[in-house]
């Protein structure tokens, strides 16, 4: 049985939280100070510590850092307010393993309460990092929607197709999936479909003998091999040939792979997860999408929402990365001004949790104060041009390449800018030129 302990100064809802907890099958402590608390962790071994931010003498700050000065190995969540989401940031960067605004749906208390306990056994079963300091989830309504929907179908062995726009984050909840699936110990291998030469694709899913074909000059293990009880992730799906469609398809009907260049039949073990920033629909009434593979990948639609629909999280996410960036260029920047947190919450973000995490980064390195500004941003925040622009949605071809034509010279012929002007990325700005033979 799980042993937590509460510390919360008000009497009435901790009763209430240790009363429900009891009846959900943990051993559950109350107490109302830090003082105290420090006393019972010091005494006894818990599995989790659940803390309120304010407490009467002092703060769960506080006591965060008691427990990593000294090296208690405890999963914290702590329960604020929503208006002290900043409180919330600065004590997860102090490792506190999750938190819960009140007032608290006694629900998601219980969600995080058995995710984080199970995160830890992993952790000590396993010796690996845990994995939830690598994101956040966020608290907006859709953020909640959105990992409700990952929890339920992570269990299953069901088929999964991640949709949203470019940047969103879908190889990130592929992973968390996959982490929370019963094949979290076995391997998690990812494909770029959109980044592998079309002559290449099938030797990529399905591997090579040495000297099948040019070039093979080694024997190479497929994705769908390598990825043996675990998860194989295919990103951006709708950029394979229909000829590797058929392949795919057939892999998947029969549980075989066979390698180029020889008979073999292979048997496979693997969970399918697959994204796409497309309209597959579309793609198959266009006859570019076998709606037969369609069915087989979408046995569940997980559709993540564009950043710029989740005001809720803007500013969590934003904290999480310059933490991040603190880390990796070494920096010890606090946070950020107020005309910059105005204007991350009235920007667009086209380019979704990807742009922001490279513009925080961009300014983290350059800023040589304790909070960043606007300064320190990139021009494409900060430009009146850029900074208004609404992603424009491309329509039939010939509207389609003149679009492209426009943004490509709004931009200097920039590319990255002209993608960020179409909303569309990078990678998908150079197929699409390929496509309209626009030459740069």
């Amino acid at each position: 049985m799980p042993s937590i302990l509460i510390v919360e100064d008000d009497i009435t809802f901790a009763l209430m939280l240790n009363t429900w907890l009891s009846k959900k099958g943990f051993n559950v402590k109350s107490i109302s100070s830090t003082g105290d608390a420090r006393q019972a962790i010091e005494k006894e071994n818990y599995d989790l510590l659940i803390s309120d931010l304010r407490l009467p003498d002092g703060s769960g700050i506080d006591l965060l850092k008691w427990i990593h000065e000294k090296n208690k190995e405890l999963p914290v969540i702590v329960m604020t307010s929503y208006a002290d989401i900043q409180s919330a940031v600065q004590a997860m960067k102090l490792g506190a393993s999750d938190y819960i605004a009140k007032p608290l749906n006694p629900e998601d208390l219980l969600s995080k309460i058995n995710e984080t306990i199970k995160v830890e056994e992993s952790r000590h079963s396993s010796k690996q990092d845990n994995s939830s300091s690598s994101f956040i989830e966020g608290q907006s309504q859709a953020a909640r929607l959105l990992y409700e929907h990952v929890r339920l179908v992570a269990p299953t062995d069901m088929s999964v197709l991640i949709t949203g726009a470019s940047g969103t984050g879908k190889e990130q909840i592929a992973r968390r999936i996959h982490e929370l699936s019963n094949r979290k110990n076995a391997p998690f291998v990812a494909v770029d479909c959109g980044a592998i030469p079309k002559d290449l694709a099938a030797s990529e899913f399905f591997g090579h003998v040495k000297g099948s074909f040019t070039g093979a000059i080694d024997n190479k293990t497929g994705a769908f091999v390598a990825a043996k009880g675990g998860t194989i992730f295919l990103d951006e799906i709708g950029n394979l040939t229909y000829e590797v469609q058929v392949q795919l398809l057939r892999a998947l009907q029969e549980r075989t792979i066979k390698p180029i260049g020889t008979n073999q039949e292979i048997s496979i073990d693997v969970r399918l997860i697959s994204a796409t920033n497309e309209n597959l629909r579309e793609a198959i009434d266009k006859g570019e999408f076998r709606e037969d593979l369609y069915h087989r990948i979408n046995e569940f639609t997980i559709r993540i929402p564009d950043l710029k629909d989740r005001k809720e999280d803007l500013m969590l996410f934003a904290n999480f990365f310059l933490d991040q960036a603190n880390g990796e260029l070494q920096k010890d920047i606090i946070g950020f001004d107020e005309e910059t947190i105005h204007l991350f919450e009235s920007y667009s973000w086209p380019g979704n949790l990807r742009q922001m995490k490279n513009a925080i980064k961009y300014a983290t390195l350059l800023c040589q104060g304790r909070f960043i500004t606007l300064k320190e941003l990139p021009e494409e925040l900060t430009s009146d041009s850029t900074k208004v622009q609404t992603p424009i949605h491309l329509k039939d071809e010939n509207h389609e390449r003149n679009l492209i034509l426009k943004a490509l010279e709004e931009s200097g012929h920039n590319k990255s800018k002209a993608a960020i002007l179409l909303g569309i990325d990078r990678k998908t700005l150079y197929n699409k030129m390929k496509i309209y033979q626009i030459e740069e």
